[in-house]
């Protein structure tokens, strides 16, 4: 049963978060807007290698906007990647620009190529939302990996996050013999509970990828979100919990099958620990992040009032009763991994 009935409004950036975004060097003048790609004439369905529809539109646009388009787009990945350094463009040329027309974001999808080995690389170009942005912070504040991104006006363009989308590994890999099925399922606890704790929602298995990592004798795992938008909005403290999205039902039962609870307890404690660490090397920024936040209107009040009394039940710590906004929740939910 799906955990979201509705589809999330667009939240406008507060003005202290615009601010913030703007120190850290985060808001920048991009020589293309979101809107400026909706100049297509033609779209084609893309599918995979397997003949699977991807849900994406491969677009076509007239030449003199398709001149156009490829120059700011090149600029755009220079800004992106080098700081604006535009002598690493010399030898790029975009191939592709896809469309999404599935959920509620409508995101275009940029390939870059190299044209003298023909290596490639994306990124996306997205509309701009104060929950994906936060979302985004969090996630390079907070996760093991860090992310990049840069926000003009109304668009905000997000460098391409690289691993197995979780719905093809779920159906192409896992249960193969070549699978660290412990280890994944560790993995995931992990997930969840940074899911849980930075109060990212809706990681259903279209919403994250499992970066693989071979080491001599063993696998490594790493699931990474993709999808920010369900940032601090939800009422309902199972949407940000993975281990509820039914999707993901495949990964969770390799758990159940092979975690104890202690077992279950080590690996919470382990990843809260981490984040626990990486909040203290950052301890400024995310000051100053959740001072930009802590009064803005990120989600209705009867979403506030559902979740803090939630979580006030889930870690039987009545501070969370006392919360007036959204981020004012968030800072508290952050403070358990101090308690």
């Amino acid at each position: 049963m799906a955990l979201i009935s509705r589809k999330k409004p667009p939240v406008p950036i507060p003005p202290r978060f615009l601010d913030y975004l703007r120190r850290y060097d985060r808001h920048v003048e991009l020589p293309i807007r979101y809107l400026d790609l909706g100049r297509y004439e033609q779209k084609t369905a893309l599918y995979d290698s397997q003949g699977r529809d991807t849900l994406w539109s491969t677009l076509l646009y007239s030449q003199t906007d398709t001149d156009d388009l490829h120059e700011a787009l090149r600029r755009a990945y220079a800004t992106l990647k080098a700081s604006g350094d535009e002598r690493v463009m010399r030898h790029l040329f975009v191939e592709r620009i896809d469309l999404c027309e599935y959920g509620n974001t409508f995101p275009y999808r940029v390939k870059i190529v190299n044209r003298f080995n023909e290596n490639f690389d994306y990124f996306y170009l997205k509309r701009v939302d104060a929950s994906r942005l936060l979302g985004l912070e969090l996630e390079h504040l907070t996760a093991p990996s860090r992310i990049n991104y840069l926000v003009d006006a109304d668009t905000l363009i997000e460098e391409h996050i690289p691993g197995i989308p979780g719905e093809v590994f779920i159906t192409d890999h896992l249960g193969s013999t070549y699978v660290n099925e412990i280890r994944l399922a560790k993995e995931f606890i992990k997930f969840n509970e940074r899911c849980l704790v930075r109060l990212l929602g809706d990681m259903h298995k279209n919403n994250f990828v499992i970066e693989v990592t071979p080491d001599f004798d063993q696998t490594f795992y790493r699931i990474r979100a993709i999808d920010f938008d369900q940032q601090c909005y939800e009422g309902n403290l199972r949407v940000y919990q993975p281990q509820y999205h039914t999707e993901n039902n495949p990964i969770i039962q390799l758990g159940m099958g092979r975690m104890t609870q202690e077992t279950v307890v080590q690996y919470q404690n382990e990843e809260r620990a981490s984040m626990r660490y990486r909040i203290h090397s950052q301890k400024r920024q995310m000051e100053d992040l959740l001072q930009a936040i802590l009064l803005a209107p990120l989600a209705p009040e009867e979403h506030l009032a559902q979740l803090r009394q939630s979580l006030a039940q889930h870690y039987e710590d009545p501070a969370f009763e006392t919360a007036r906004t959204m981020g004012m929740v968030l800072k508290r939910s952050l403070q358990t991994l101090f308690a």
